[in-house]
């Protein structure tokens, strides 16, 4: 099956059972732990559908995860994904992180449990990133500018976020509906943080529709100030794109930096 740039994905049948399979190089088992595990967790929530995962392993030197297999309908209420993803947001958790570690894409996403957003975002969040663009040598100007804005994010923090349930990498692909309409989501980078970082990062490619944010609003409306820590939680993305392909993901970065600061004055 197409559509994943990491792993290689199939679907297994036997008649009339089937599963959805995925593979990689076998020093990547850990990935598909971590996501059968983020699945889980999200599946125990009990707000909206995911994949149930199965098993994972190694066979003929390559790691693998099964899971159900759920065949996509192609259209379903986006206003109900809505609803549902904020009815996720509300399981949550004593502290910001998680039970392990995960990936976000194939980049290392470390997730150990600390009480201050403040403090996990710097660390674990925009802080790794712009270690692995030092690393992968992405310049200076991007180590200046993200130095910079660390010292200013208290200031965007004028909200005290609950530790939520997050998918962590929920943009437009990574959401689908099965053949009876319901809402899927899959591929998750699951931990416990601001409800807003998930929101903003289905902004960042293209959206999933007005219905999709105002049912969610409706549900549990964004706190005042959203508009511009979006900007911020998107910068983490954006430089894990940066630091796993290069390219206008550097200057892209760079742009949103300058930007956040700019609003900082």
């Amino acid at each position: 099956m197409g559509g994943g740039c990491i792993n290689t994905a199939m679907r297994l049948a036997d008649g009339p059972q089937q599963w959805f399979v995925k593979l990689n190089q076998a020093s990547r088992l850990d990935m598909f732990q971590a996501e059968a595990a983020g699945l889980q967790e999200l599946a125990d929530a009990g707000a909206i559908r995911v994949p149930r995962p199965l098993c994972t392993g190694v066979a003929d030197g390559q790691s693998y995860i099964v899971m159900e297999y759920v065949a996509l309908g192609g259209s379903g209420s986006s206003a109900l994904a809505g609803e549902q993803l904020a009815a996720l947001h509300r399981h949550q958790a004593d502290a910001f992180g998680w039970q392990r570690d995960n990936t976000i894409g194939s980049t290392h996403q470390p997730n150990g449990w600390i009480t201050d957003w403040v403090d996990f975002w710097r660390r674990q969040r925009l802080g790794f990133q712009l270690e692995e663009a030092a690393r992968n040598s992405l310049g200076k100007d991007i180590q200046r500018l993200g130095e910079r804005l660390l010292e200013r994010f208290p200031a965007l923090m004028d909200h005290a976020p609950a530790p939520s349930l997050l998918h962590g990498d929920l943009w437009a692909g990574n959401l689908g509906y099965d053949q009876k309409g319901n809402p899927l989501i899959y591929d998750p980078a699951t931990y416990y943080g601001d409800r807003e970082a998930e929101i903003a990062m289905t902004e960042l490619f293209g959206g999933f529709g007005q219905a999709f944010y105002d049912a969610y609003n409706a549900a549990w409306p964004l706190d005042a100030g959203y508009a511009t820590r979006k900007t911020f939680y998107n910068l983490y993305h954006i430089l894990n794109h940066a630091n796993m392909f290069g390219g206008g993901y550097v200057g892209q970065a760079q742009r949103m930096m300058e930007r956040l600061l700019a609003e900082l004055g």
